[in-house]
């Protein structure tokens, strides 16, 4: 039952932390996770980059993110932009950052801050044309954020889908050497990463080895060139 379940992990908190106490959440059904990428200086100055939708996941790990993210109204959108901007003001935050939600039907609800550039932050660097790295060392050396929010404008659809050092037998992490390694290249594709051919894969650290991402001019040919590239891979 609930209470017992309630009695249970309370007392697991007040074990492990030395706080015992619990919060319920709201349970969604099919929520998607949509996040805002923000950036804050300290001149007082915050702004958003749009949002992407990391909704496809596996064991709560984000597999593919694109950029922005599709199917939602203008209103819904404009309301979860404006809410991640009024919270790195309300917290005087500096620096780049993602605002992260879940989001079912018209509504949204907060799930958390990520005070650094993600995984998926090439998606957001390819349809606002605004490097993220670059912007973030700006902040931390003081300088102003160098556009205005009306000067920000998207260009086109990006996906982005992560390539894993994987058994194929049970999609488990797997160390070792990579005897074969040939990316896909040409217009609108772009590969992150450290790997190569005779490289090692070490069991100390993530299995993410690549990260294989896509631009295009909508998001219907970005589906395209993005299911044509991994074919390439």
């Amino acid at each position: 039952s609930l209470r017992r379940v309630f009695a249970i992990t309370s007392t697991e908190a007040e074990a492990a932390f030395g706080n015992g106490a619990v919060f319920l959440e709201r349970y969604l059904e099919r929520p998607r996770h949509i996040e805002v990428q923000i950036a804050a200086d300290v001149h007082g100055t915050a702004v958003h980059l749009a949002e992407r939708d990391c909704s496809l996941q596996r064991r709560h790990q984000k597999l593919v993110e694109e950029a922005p993210a599709p199917g939602l109204s203008d209103d819904l959108r404009d309301r979860i932009r404006a809410a991640a901007v009024q919270l790195a003001r309300h917290t005087d935050y500096v620096s780049v950052g993602t605002c992260e939600f879940l989001v079912e039907g018209d509504e949204f609800f907060f799930l958390e801050v990520n005070p650094r550039i993600q995984v998926e932050h090439p998606v957001t660097e390819e349809v606002t044309g605004v490097d993220l790295v670059k912007l973030q060392i700006q902040i931390a050396a003081g300088q102003p954020i160098p556009f205005a929010q009306d000067e920000l404008t998207l260009n086109g659809h990006s996906i982005e889908v992560r390539v894993n050092a994987e058994d194929p037998n049970n999609f488990l992490p797997c160390a070792g050497q990579i005897t074969g390694y040939h990316a896909p290249g040409g217009l609108g594709i772009r590969i992150d990463s450290a790997v190569h051919e005779n490289a090692v894969v070490q069991p100390y650290y993530d299995s993410l080895v690549a990260k294989l991402i896509v631009h295009a001019p909508d998001r219907e040919q970005a589906v395209r060139r993005i299911c044509w590239a991994m074919d390439q891979f």
